[in-house]
């Protein structure tokens, strides 16, 4: 959303400044500052800098964060604008709107709302918003939103099933999450519909969740997926559907699955129509197939998470050549999962195995 969202600002004529952790070249009208925004002497720094029209807040902060920093943001800024997201909303059998319960709000799940998982953080830090005395505000709830560059199934990135079937090994996903719908989106029409919020005074102090008005099966994106790569590889990838128990030992993301994937995700957008009086997004099947082909082209993956795959591979009887993992860290944390699984007292030795890399890693660059 961020990629796109910069630039449609500047080719409207905005002068847009974007903090980057990366060096980046300025351009005309974007002008890149290279640091950390979740560094507070970097971001008041920023902020310090002159009062800025506008501020859209794209990272992703814990609540304690979130605290420490909003007043110096508001007071910075005409007009602030958070992402938050729209896994904040509980199940519901209607579309939702943008005043459907949260789960912050009705979740019975203690243990759950002892956490500070992403989906009660952004509610949490909602609500900081609202009784932060300011109004001059907007919350944004994007939601499974698609790119170029990402492409989700499920729970899994790119890199934890599109990786796989590249390389000739089997898609390990949930059937339970297979069996349900959701909303897919894709991101250059959410970073358009953000634009049409920027500087509105109508939006002040309003919540909007931008998300095609049109759900789809996560069967069908998976089918959907497989003929593109039937397609570009001459052979269908194979796929493992696995009960929710086996799925979960390798993929870590418990209130994810439970508390969103496995909910049936339909939504009523026509707040946000109304607002940028938007022509209808790009549908999933179109956008999800484009941005699949395109990737193909030229795939670029980020890192692997060696763990998830051994899991993965453990359960497929699969095994990743050696050549392919990168790193000492890498291949221990693969071969004591691809061949003893996942107890506790391994997850805690991989933890050490990396903290021990990236000491060594920091001394050599000493």
């Amino acid at each position: 959303m961020g990629h796109h969202l910069v630039q449609l600002l500047a080719d409207r004529g905005e002068e847009v400044t974007v903090t980057s952790r990366s060096a980046r070249s300025s351009q005309e009208r974007l002008r890149y500052i290279q640091g950390d925004a979740k560094e507070m002497g970097f971001l008041s720094a920023i902020l310090n800098e002159e009062h800025w029209d506008v501020i859209v807040d794209f990272m992703v902060y814990s609540t304690r964060a979130f605290k420490e920093r909003i007043r110096a943001l508001l007071e910075a800024t005409s007009h602030y604008v958070f992402l938050s997201s729209s896994r904040v909303y509980a199940q519901s059998g209607s579309p939702l709107t943008e005043t459907s319960p949260r789960l912050l709000d009705v979740s019975p799940d203690a243990t759950f709302l002892a956490s500070d998982e992403y989906s009660l953080s952004k509610a949490r830090q909602e609500d900081i918003l609202r009784h932060s005395g300011k109004d001059h505000w907007t919350v944004i709830r994007p939601y499974i939103t698609y790119s170029e560059e990402r492409l989700q199934l499920g729970v899994l990135e790119k890199e934890e099933w599109l990786y796989r079937a590249l390389r000739g090994r089997t898609i390990v996903f949930s059937k339970d999450i297979h069996s349900k719908s959701t909303t897919m989106t894709y991101g250059g029409d959410v970073a358009a519909a953000i634009a049409h919020v920027v500087g509105q005074t109508a939006a002040l102090g309003e919540v909007f969740h931008i998300t095609a008005a049109h759900s789809v099966a996560w069967a069908d994106v998976l089918a959907l997926y497989l003929e593109v790569l039937e397609k570009h590889l001459g052979q269908r990838p194979k796929v493992l559907l696995q009960n929710l128990k086996q799925f979960m030992r390798c993929k870590h993301s418990k209130y994810q699955i439970i508390y969103d994937r496995l909910f049936d995700r339909r939504f009523d957008s026509s707040k946000i129509y109304q607002l940028a009086g938007m022509p209808d997004f790009t549908p999933a099947d179109a956008g999800l197939k484009r941005c699949l082909e395109q990737f193909l082209d030229q795939p670029r993956f980020r890192e692997i998470d060696w763990i998830t795959e051994a899991l993965m591979d453990r359960q497929t009887r699969e095994r990743a050549p050696f050549r392919e993992i990168k790193g000492l860290e890498g291949k221990l944390c693969y071969c004591l999962f691809r061949y003893f699984g996942a107890p506790p007292s391994f997850r805690r030795l991989a933890v050490r195995v990396r903290s021990l890399v990236l000491r060594t890693k920091h001394c050599r660059k000493k």
